[in-house]
């Protein structure tokens, strides 16, 4: 197969033209996550919830958090794993879920830690199949043996046993009261589709994973919630100034001749056009973190900057918090990666703007 070869611009723009972030918006929100194949959930909302701020920064001032909650009664979008996915897609994982029931968890102190709580496990499935769908706080902790952990999860036995079953496919979250997740029988939270065998169902995720990213590395570094990199899915290019191979999606490769619109936008942390920091600074030449867990003296951007893109450009951070107490978006900073041309500084106060207006607030600083 012939290997593409890719100037910065083409591969930026491919990336930004995949992740629905050109000139051209989707039309709704179950296309939007159709194609970006999830929505990450994330509590953190010092400006908004991330999957609202991602579906936000496609869609605009036509979406409303209210969309996705409905979206999630109908079960046209579910979540698994702290994502949000369309519900055709569970399809992709079930047959997994069956291995893991039948050969065990991946990692044997899960394994083990599960096989001495089974009891609390059939406690959990019965008082769901009688009751179900029910936060985890009113399910009986009978466990024989405590989830012992140095962090935020000691002792949070049902917790992680809903976890743990939810990665059996026993379980799955049905709902949400607040920031509660409400937890059923996965039967009757997943649609009855047939799952896709266990041996085709990584390369057609990364299928999914490649159209959404338009540009990816076949293998990098593992992550959890979903990884970065495709498999040989797509087809070999090489992006000139960049070491490596990638692997493209063909579709973006026929648009390549076709003019491209850009346009400002402002992104979650966790957006995925910069989920990946080396593909980020690669591409891009966008250096980021999230900052929230440094010490204050540490932070360069502020704890929740939202990067921005102009473009086929990441150009710089937005330090923004709402405060909602004061009904303000407060403008801490704007940090320009280099000094924004007078273009680029009207359209991200636009941007800004459009932002609280979509928040309901009034724009400080």
């Amino acid at each position: 197969m012939t290997t593409h070869r890719l100037s910065p611009v083409d591969a930026r723009r491919i990336a930004v033209r995949a992740q629905l972030l050109d000139q051209d918006r989707p039309s709704g929100l179950p296309e939007l996550v159709r194609h970006l194949t999830l929505l990450q959930i994330d509590p953190t909302a010092a400006v908004a919830p991330t999957a609202d701020l991602v579906a936000w920064s496609r869609l605009g001032a036509v979406y409303a958090p209210a969309d996705l909650v409905d979206a999630l009664k109908r079960r046209e979008l579910v979540e698994l794993a702290a994502t949000i996915r369309p519900a055709e897609d569970i399809a992709l994982y079930r047959a997994e879920m069956a291995q893991r029931r039948e050969d065990g968890l991946t990692y044997p102190r899960h394994r083990e830690w599960l096989r001495a709580n089974d009891a609390c496990r059939q406690d959990i499935l019965a008082r769901l199949a009688a009751d179900g769908p029910l936060p985890s706080r009113t399910l009986p902790d009978t466990c024989a043996v405590p989830w012992a952990s140095t962090g935020w999860t000691n002792d949070q036995n049902v917790i992680r046993l809903l976890d743990l079953m939810a990665a059996l496919g026993e379980v799955a979250v049905a709902g949400r009261q607040g920031r509660d997740r409400l937890w059923d029988l996965a039967e009757r939270v997943y649609p009855d589709d047939r799952p896709v065998p266990a041996d085709e169902a990584p390369q057609r995720r990364g299928e999914r994973r490649l159209r959404a990213l338009g540009i990816a590395r076949a293998k990098t570094t593992e992550v959890p919630i979903e990884p970065w990199g495709v498999g040989e899915v797509g087809e070999p290019a090489v992006v000139e100034g960049v070491k490596g191979t990638w692997r493209v999606d063909p579709e973006q490769l026929d648009r390549l001749g076709r003019p491209f619109a850009g346009r400002a936008a402002l992104l979650s942390p966790f957006d995925r056009l910069i989920h990946d920091r080396k593909r980020a600074l690669e591409l891009f030449g966008f250096d980021y973190g999230l900052e929230m867990y440094k010490p204050v003296a540490k932070r360069r951007w502020g704890y929740y900057a939202l990067p921005i893109l102009h473009g086929d450009r990441l150009v710089g951070k937005l330090d923004a918090t709402a405060d909602r107490k004061a009904d303000v978006l407060r403008i801490n900073a704007i940090h320009e990666d280099e000094p924004f041309p007078k273009a680029t500084t009207a359209a991200v106060r636009s941007e800004i703007n459009a932002l609280a207006g979509w928040l309901r607030l009034t724009t400080e600083g």
